[in-house]
């Protein structure tokens, strides 16, 4: 029975219970009101979690959450759980946390929650997903995470986080550039339309540079990768890893098999004589790229 404590749990009351901690209900229009803490704490009790998943902090948001909260205290309670020593460990509520450091409040309002160490990553990747100043690669990374770590669905993640599967999908896509146009991202040097115009491109990088050059439109960047696609490329040798040999019927129901399994085209090209070669997997539909990803990341 233990064991199972370990093991990822399906989207449902969990989840819902998770976001109700970070997304209270909003107070009404024109009050104050804020969700009642369950006790307030020294803040020298309080500690950051080490696994939060967010590691910037924009500091012009933190200077004007500090003069927010000089002026009208922390609204908003901290989740946290309490440690053996007596501590308080953040799970949601780092920056209310830093700012009220920096606004030298001697103590803080905390709803204590008796999570374990997943849950508390859930929630931490949670509350960044539905923070408004996250970029979008950080937001792309916090869905994979809970893909991979909890086996949530871009379906499950899009019904409970209130965002389109579409929205979640073209997100995660940014996650096929490389590092460097990524970094792009988050330093805000191009925003997450120019990245998607990127991902089709055979040299994503070096466009990249040329858009913040530029200054370039989202409109002119899918302009200059269609054009890239368009130009004639230069001829390479064909590759002595395809074979022209007839396949064999072994090989040909294996990619009937394949085809059937995944509902898309799917060749084996083996080069005779050796124990490699090639599987190509053809999608129709935007969609089906979506299940192949969600596939393979399993």
């Amino acid at each position: 029975m233990a064991d199972n404590k370990s093991k990822p749990r399906g989207l449902g009351r969990g989840l819902s219970a998770l976001m109700a901690d970070v997304n209270p209900v909003e107070p009404s229009s024109g009050t104050s009101e804020s969700r009642a803490p369950d006790m307030m704490v020294p803040i020298e009790k309080v500690f950051a979690n080490p696994d939060q998943p967010r590691r910037r902090f924009d500091q012009d948001d933190l200077d004007d959450l500090t003069a927010s909260v000089k002026e009208k205290g922390v609204i908003q309670p901290l989740i946290v759980r309490k440690k053996d020593d007596g501590s308080y460990e953040i799970v949601a509520g780092e920056r209310r946390w830093r700012a009220s450091q920096a606004a030298q409040l001697h103590e803080v309002p905390v709803i204590v929650r008796d999570y374990s160490d997943l849950e508390v990553l859930e929630v931490a990747i949670i509350e960044n997903i539905q923070r408004a100043d996250l970029n979008a690669v950080e937001e792309a990374a916090g869905y994979r995470q809970l893909m991979d770590k909890f086996g949530h669905t871009q379906e499950k993640l899009a019904e409970a986080l209130g965002k389109s599967r579409s929205h979640i999908a073209n997100l995660m896509r940014l996650l096929q550039l490389p590092d460097d146009v990524q970094e792009m991202v988050q330093r805000k040097e191009l925003s997450a339309g120019h990245a998607r115009a990127l991902i089709t491109s055979e040299n994503p990088s070096t466009l990249a540079k040329k858009v913040v050059k530029g200054a370039m439109s989202v409109r002119a960047t899918e302009a200059m990768v269609r054009k890239e696609s368009a130009d004639p490329k230069p001829k390479v040798a064909k590759s002595p890893r395809k074979s022209s040999v007839e396949k064999d019927a072994d090989t040909k129901a294996l990619e009937t098999d394949l085809s059937s399994w995944l509902k898309m085209q799917v060749s084996i090209d083996h080069v005779s004589g050796t124990e490699s070669g090639t599987v190509t997997i053809s999608y129709e539909t935007l969609d089906q790229l979506d299940d192949l990803c969600g596939i393979l990341s399993r």
